[in-house]
């Protein structure tokens, strides 16, 4: 399989669950003339990997790619969430990102988030690692993790999660994910200390 025909699968599970048109989606990340889309899917269908209707993964389709799920508030995108989420994709061939609920946010950072989740699930979909970005479920986690059905779930280094708990939880939904503790190679670049530097004089935190 070439890296194209990976592009195809990845963009085909990404939009089997964001219900988003797949024929744009492709052309958007594959930079191929449509008849080459088209032949590739052929390819695709031929060998068993995508369904008669070329737009969903066989059983076969889906378990070629390694799914990653990663999850957080990023309310302010700071190096330390760049590095995490390079290494993250660096795990495998998608990289799904679940960014906490407002109310969530509030839970975890003791303060309301300067941006709404929709505005931050929009500034984590542009960047260029992420395969795409939902909103979390703020009764049980597990529910996303059962729409993603990750191969991988990766945890920040700072983040609150235990290994133990996030098994557990997909024991229940019958998943047999491995859990990858990250790493921040800048682990002093965190939303916290720009808020406490430069809150004040940039949004009168």
């Amino acid at each position: 399989m070439d890296q194209s025909e990976k592009i195809i699968l990845t963009v085909m599970y990404v939009c089997q669950i964001d219900g988003k048109p797949l024929s744009q989606a492709i052309m958007k990340k594959c930079m191929l003339s449509e008849d080459m889309i088209n032949s590739k899917i052929d390819e695709l269908v031929k060998n068993q990997f995508v369904n008669e209707d070329r737009c969903t993964l066989t059983e076969m389709g889906r378990s070629s790619l390694r799914v990653v799920l990663a999850g957080g508030v990023f309310d302010i995108i700071h190096p330390g969430h760049i590095h995490t989420l390079n290494a993250a994709k660096a795990l495998g061939d998608v990289l799904v990102v679940v960014v906490a609920t407002d109310n969530t946010a509030v839970k975890m950072k003791k303060r309301n988030p300067i941006h709404s989740q929709e505005q931050r699930q929009e500034l984590v979909n542009s960047l260029s690692m992420v395969d795409l970005c939902l909103i979390g479920q703020e009764d049980d986690i597990f529910k996303t993790v059962n729409l993603v059905r990750p191969e991988i779930i990766a945890l920040g280094y700072d983040q609150v999660h235990q290994e133990k708990f996030i098994t557990e939880g997909c024991k229940k939904i019958e998943l047999d994910a491995k859990v990858a503790r990250l790493q921040s190679p800048i682990p002093e670049s965190s939303s916290s200390k720009i808020e406490k530097e430069y809150g004040e004089s940039i949004h009168g935190i």
